[in-house]
């Protein structure tokens, strides 16, 4: 579905280097810092900036050859993306039924009546999670095969947050081929989402994993200046010094269970 290779931008005090792939079937997250390349990447699949070298492989094609027909096939929701707050969901169905020649007009509305989104109050007026559910909503409702989500879940509280997941969940199940890129800098918004992790600081990937092996195999260890002194350090991938002594991470979760049974051991 998408495939970036050292995908680059440069610019004066900021430079991106970033690989990663989404598979059809999957959920795919980029997780890190604001600041740390996530919306840079996004706008450089999109084609909203130049690229300064590397390459990007969308729905099978080259960035370059993609079209106005393929360009459809892409849900996309970007952090300052949206509708003029005057108009109403009502007043934006003719407008995405000119944008979108699969635009799905009854889905729309059953899906807007299920998420509680008034149909004739003005957009201006919603609340930050009913905005994030419409722009979410807009995305999936004219056949999109891949979403593109840059930070669907920022400013939203705990309730919003799950509403909006649980449209994604439902968008997957639908069609075995559909795909997810989502990019969020809280970790535990996506835990329970995505298939695979990647991370990004800097401007660089610099952590990928399937998410089922980093929540059964990866653990923090938090231990004692003493403790670290004994522990077996090949395990450990990073460490960082802390008020009661170090916390630790590893992949290796079981080696320090079975044969550390004192130390503190934590997701």
């Amino acid at each position: 579905m998408l495939k970036i290779d050292h995908l680059k931008k440069n610019y004066n005090s900021f430079s991106l280097d970033c690989s990663l792939e989404v598979l059809p079937g999957c959920v795919t997250g980029l997780i890190g810092q604001n600041g740390a390349g996530k919306s840079t990447t996004f706008k450089a699949i999109l084609g909203l900036i130049s690229n300064d070298g590397g390459s990007v492989t969308l729905l099978g094609k080259d960035l370059g050859a993609i079209n106005t027909k393929d360009k459809e096939k892409l849900g996309v929701v970007l952090s300052n993306s949206g509708f003029s707050g005057h108009l109403t969901i009502k007043d934006t169905i003719p407008i995405l039924s000119h944008l979108f020649h699969h635009f799905d007009k009854d889905f729309f509305l059953e899906q807007a009546k299920k998420f509680g989104l008034p149909l004739s109050k003005e957009i201006k007026e919603f609340s930050t999670g009913m905005k994030a559910k419409l722009k979410v909503l807009v995305a999936i409702s004219h056949g999109a095969k891949l979403l593109i989500l840059d930070e669907p879940t920022a400013g939203l509280d705990v309730i919003a947050r799950d509403e909006l997941l649980g449209i994604l969940r439902d968008f997957m199940e639908r069609d075995e081929n559909h795909a997810i890129l989502i990019s969020s800098h809280i970790s535990s918004d996506l835990e329970t989402l995505c298939d695979d992790l990647y991370m990004i600081h800097e401007g660089e990937i610099v952590f990928h994993e399937d998410t089922d092996v980093l929540l059964s195999d990866y653990a923090l260890l938090k231990v004692t200046d003493e403790q670290f002194l004994s522990l077996d350090k090949q395990y450990v991938q990073r460490y960082k010094r802390e008020s009661y002594g170090y916390r630790c991470l590893t992949n290796q979760r079981q080696y320090f269970v079975e044969n550390y049974p004192k130390i503190a051991i934590e997701k």
